[in-house]
């Protein structure tokens, strides 16, 4: 089974956003970016690709699966 790494809450720290600001941005509740950050909740690819919009970086860099 491949292991979900999620360094979201770094990228969204460095764009100065809290849950709700990026939750907000990309359309989904604060609870989902809570897990999200948790590693507890695989995001959708259109999520994925929404929040690296919002937080300018690359997909891989944030959602890594090893």
């Amino acid at each position: 089974m491949s292991e979900f790494i999620c360094n979201l809450k770094k990228y969204r720290i460095l764009k100065d956003l809290t849950q709700e600001q990026l939750a907000e941005k990309v359309g989904v509740r604060r609870e989902t970016i809570m897990r999200l950050e948790a590693g507890k909740y695989n995001p959708s690819l259109k999520l994925a690709l929404d929040i690296s919009d919002v937080v300018e970086a690359d997909v891989r860099d944030i959602f890594i699966f090893k």
